[in-house]
């Protein structure tokens, strides 16, 4: 199941509050908090593609990036031994941990 939705290269997060019946979310991959709101789906989804709007045209007034920029480098947490295997694999293979991580993620974002 998704709880995303996509409008001009942006990420909406979707969520449910079920004690005040109302779908909510926030656009993802910004510097900024924008949330929108809906009472259904067709709501929640018009309330997020008029969120993007806006934030699009406010970012253009202003002159800001509306994406968040991207280092290239990132940590991440990964049991011990699934550590080891990929130091093993990439070491096999000719390749620093670096370029077997990059290729394992240049596959799997080619897929979509």
């Amino acid at each position: 199941m998704k709880d995303k939705l996509l409008f001009k290269d942006f990420i909406g997060s979707v969520h449910f509050e079920a004690e005040d019946e109302l779908f909510f979310g926030r656009i993802e991959g910004v510097d900024d908090l924008i949330t929108f709101e809906g009472e259904s789906v067709k709501d929640l989804k018009a309330a997020f593609e008029e969120a993007v709007d806006d934030y699009l045209e406010l970012c253009q007034s202003i002159g800001k990036e509306p994406f968040k920029s991207f280092k290239g480098s990132f940590n991440i947490r990964i049991h011990p031994h699934l550590h080891r295997k990929a130091f093993e694999k990439a070491t096999i293979n000719g390749m620093t941990l670096n370029q077997f991580v990059q290729t394992a993620i240049e596959k799997e974002v080619a897929k979509q």
